[in-house]
């Protein structure tokens, strides 16, 4: 389990939270609430304000007077200023998810990129010492090395073929803010590089990793393709970052956030032992390196397995663990965790009738 209670969050902190209705920033802002923090966090409208108030309240949380709201976009310069004014800490979470592969790259890029510049930008016009910004295990490792071995010195080309538009963002925003940071040199960036992030949704919303356990629960995926990656749960990559948030030595690093590899007919298996009712929906066959690649040609959905060639990831986590001190959780615990929570929102359903599609 994270050591969580070791994270000291100075008390007059105020944590402004990017992306604070996605999955990553929501569990952020109910962990720092629940700890009695102030938070800040930055929305695109009203409907944004109205949900997060309402999943806090199915929480049971009471966020009155702890919790703020600004308006602000990653792809225009209103509200950051403002998101910044008074703010001692930035947890930067926000970045742009296609539901669906864009139809050019930039769609997903320029956002990303240019989002993680206004939020440092204006962060270092405040004066806030330093940014801690989330960016992927598909900027550390989808370049492969010979022995299959990745640490935060590994860096993924973004040239590589096949890889996906959204893996690319992701290099390419945090490249850019490491240039930022380099060449003004007066505010500290600290980067996580989570892997595959699973663990327990607080609303039924989009997200790539818990759209596979949600698909293979709803039977979806009668078979899978071979593809082995990283694993970690988010209430872990929240815990890392709050300690990359406060831990002097942490400012110009990056943290691989990763527990352990496994495939995906790994993940249905842990399924099928921890909840034995819906072994009959998940997955009974995983797909061959060869024949994922002739399938990619004309599923998208499917690139990013091929571009793995069935290759089994060794991925490091000895940096965030004898840095920082950070443990996670067993992966195990964090699937049934994930399905658990599915179960509860009604995303994933014993009936064929009334089981909502992924």
């Amino acid at each position: 389990m994270s050591m969580a209670n070791n994270v000291s969050v100075p008390e007059n902190a105020t944590v402004l939270v990017t992306g604070g209705n996605g999955f990553v920033g929501s569990h952020a802002i109910e962990r720092l609430l629940r700890e009695g923090h102030r938070v800040r966090t930055t929305v695109r409208g009203s409907q944004q304000q109205a949900e997060k108030l309402a999943a806090l309240q199915q929480s049971g949380i009471d966020p009155t007077g702890r919790l703020e709201f600004v308006v602000a976009d990653l792809s225009a310069d209103e509200g950051w200023a403002q998101a910044m004014d008074g703010a001692t800490h930035v947890l930067h979470h926000a970045s742009p998810f296609p539901v669906a592969p864009p139809e050019t790259e930039d769609e997903v890029v320029l956002p990303a990129r240019d989002g993680a510049l206004r939020v440092i930008t204006a962060a270092r016009s405040a004066g806030i010492p330093r940014v801690v910004m989330t960016s992927s295990y598909a900027a550390v490792g989808y370049t492969m090395t010979p022995d299959d071995h990745y640490t935060e010195e590994n860096w993924t080309d973004p040239e590589t073929p096949g890889l996906p538009a959204y893996h690319k963002s992701k290099i390419l925003a945090e490249a850019a803010a490491w240039d930022y940071v380099r060449a003004h040199g007066d505010i500290e960036l600290v980067v996580i590089n989570p892997t595959g992030i699973f663990g327990p949704q607080l609303v039924d919303r989009p997200s790539g990793s818990i759209g596979l356990i949600k698909a293979m629960l709803n039977g979806y995926m009668p078979v899978v393709p071979v593809m082995h990656f990283g694993v970690v749960d988010v209430r872990d990559v929240v815990d890392l970052h709050l300690r990359a948030m406060v831990h002097p030595e942490a400012a110009g690093e990056r943290f691989i956030a990763n527990k352990e590899s496994s495939s995906l007919f790994g993940l249905a298996n842990i399924l099928r032992k921890r909840f034995p009712a819906f072994a009959d929906k998940l997955p009974a066959k995983e797909l061959t390196i060869e024949e994922v690649r002739e399938v990619a040609k004309t599923e998208p959905a499917l690139r990013e397995a091929a571009v793995l060639e069935g290759r089994v990831p060794v991925i490091s986590n000895d940096k965030a663990r004898s840095m920082l001190g950070w443990e996670p959780r067993e992966i195990t615990d964090t699937i049934t965790a994930t399905a658990d929570a599915l179960i509860e929102l009604g995303a994933v359903s014993l009936s064929d009738n009334d089981s909502p599609r992924p």
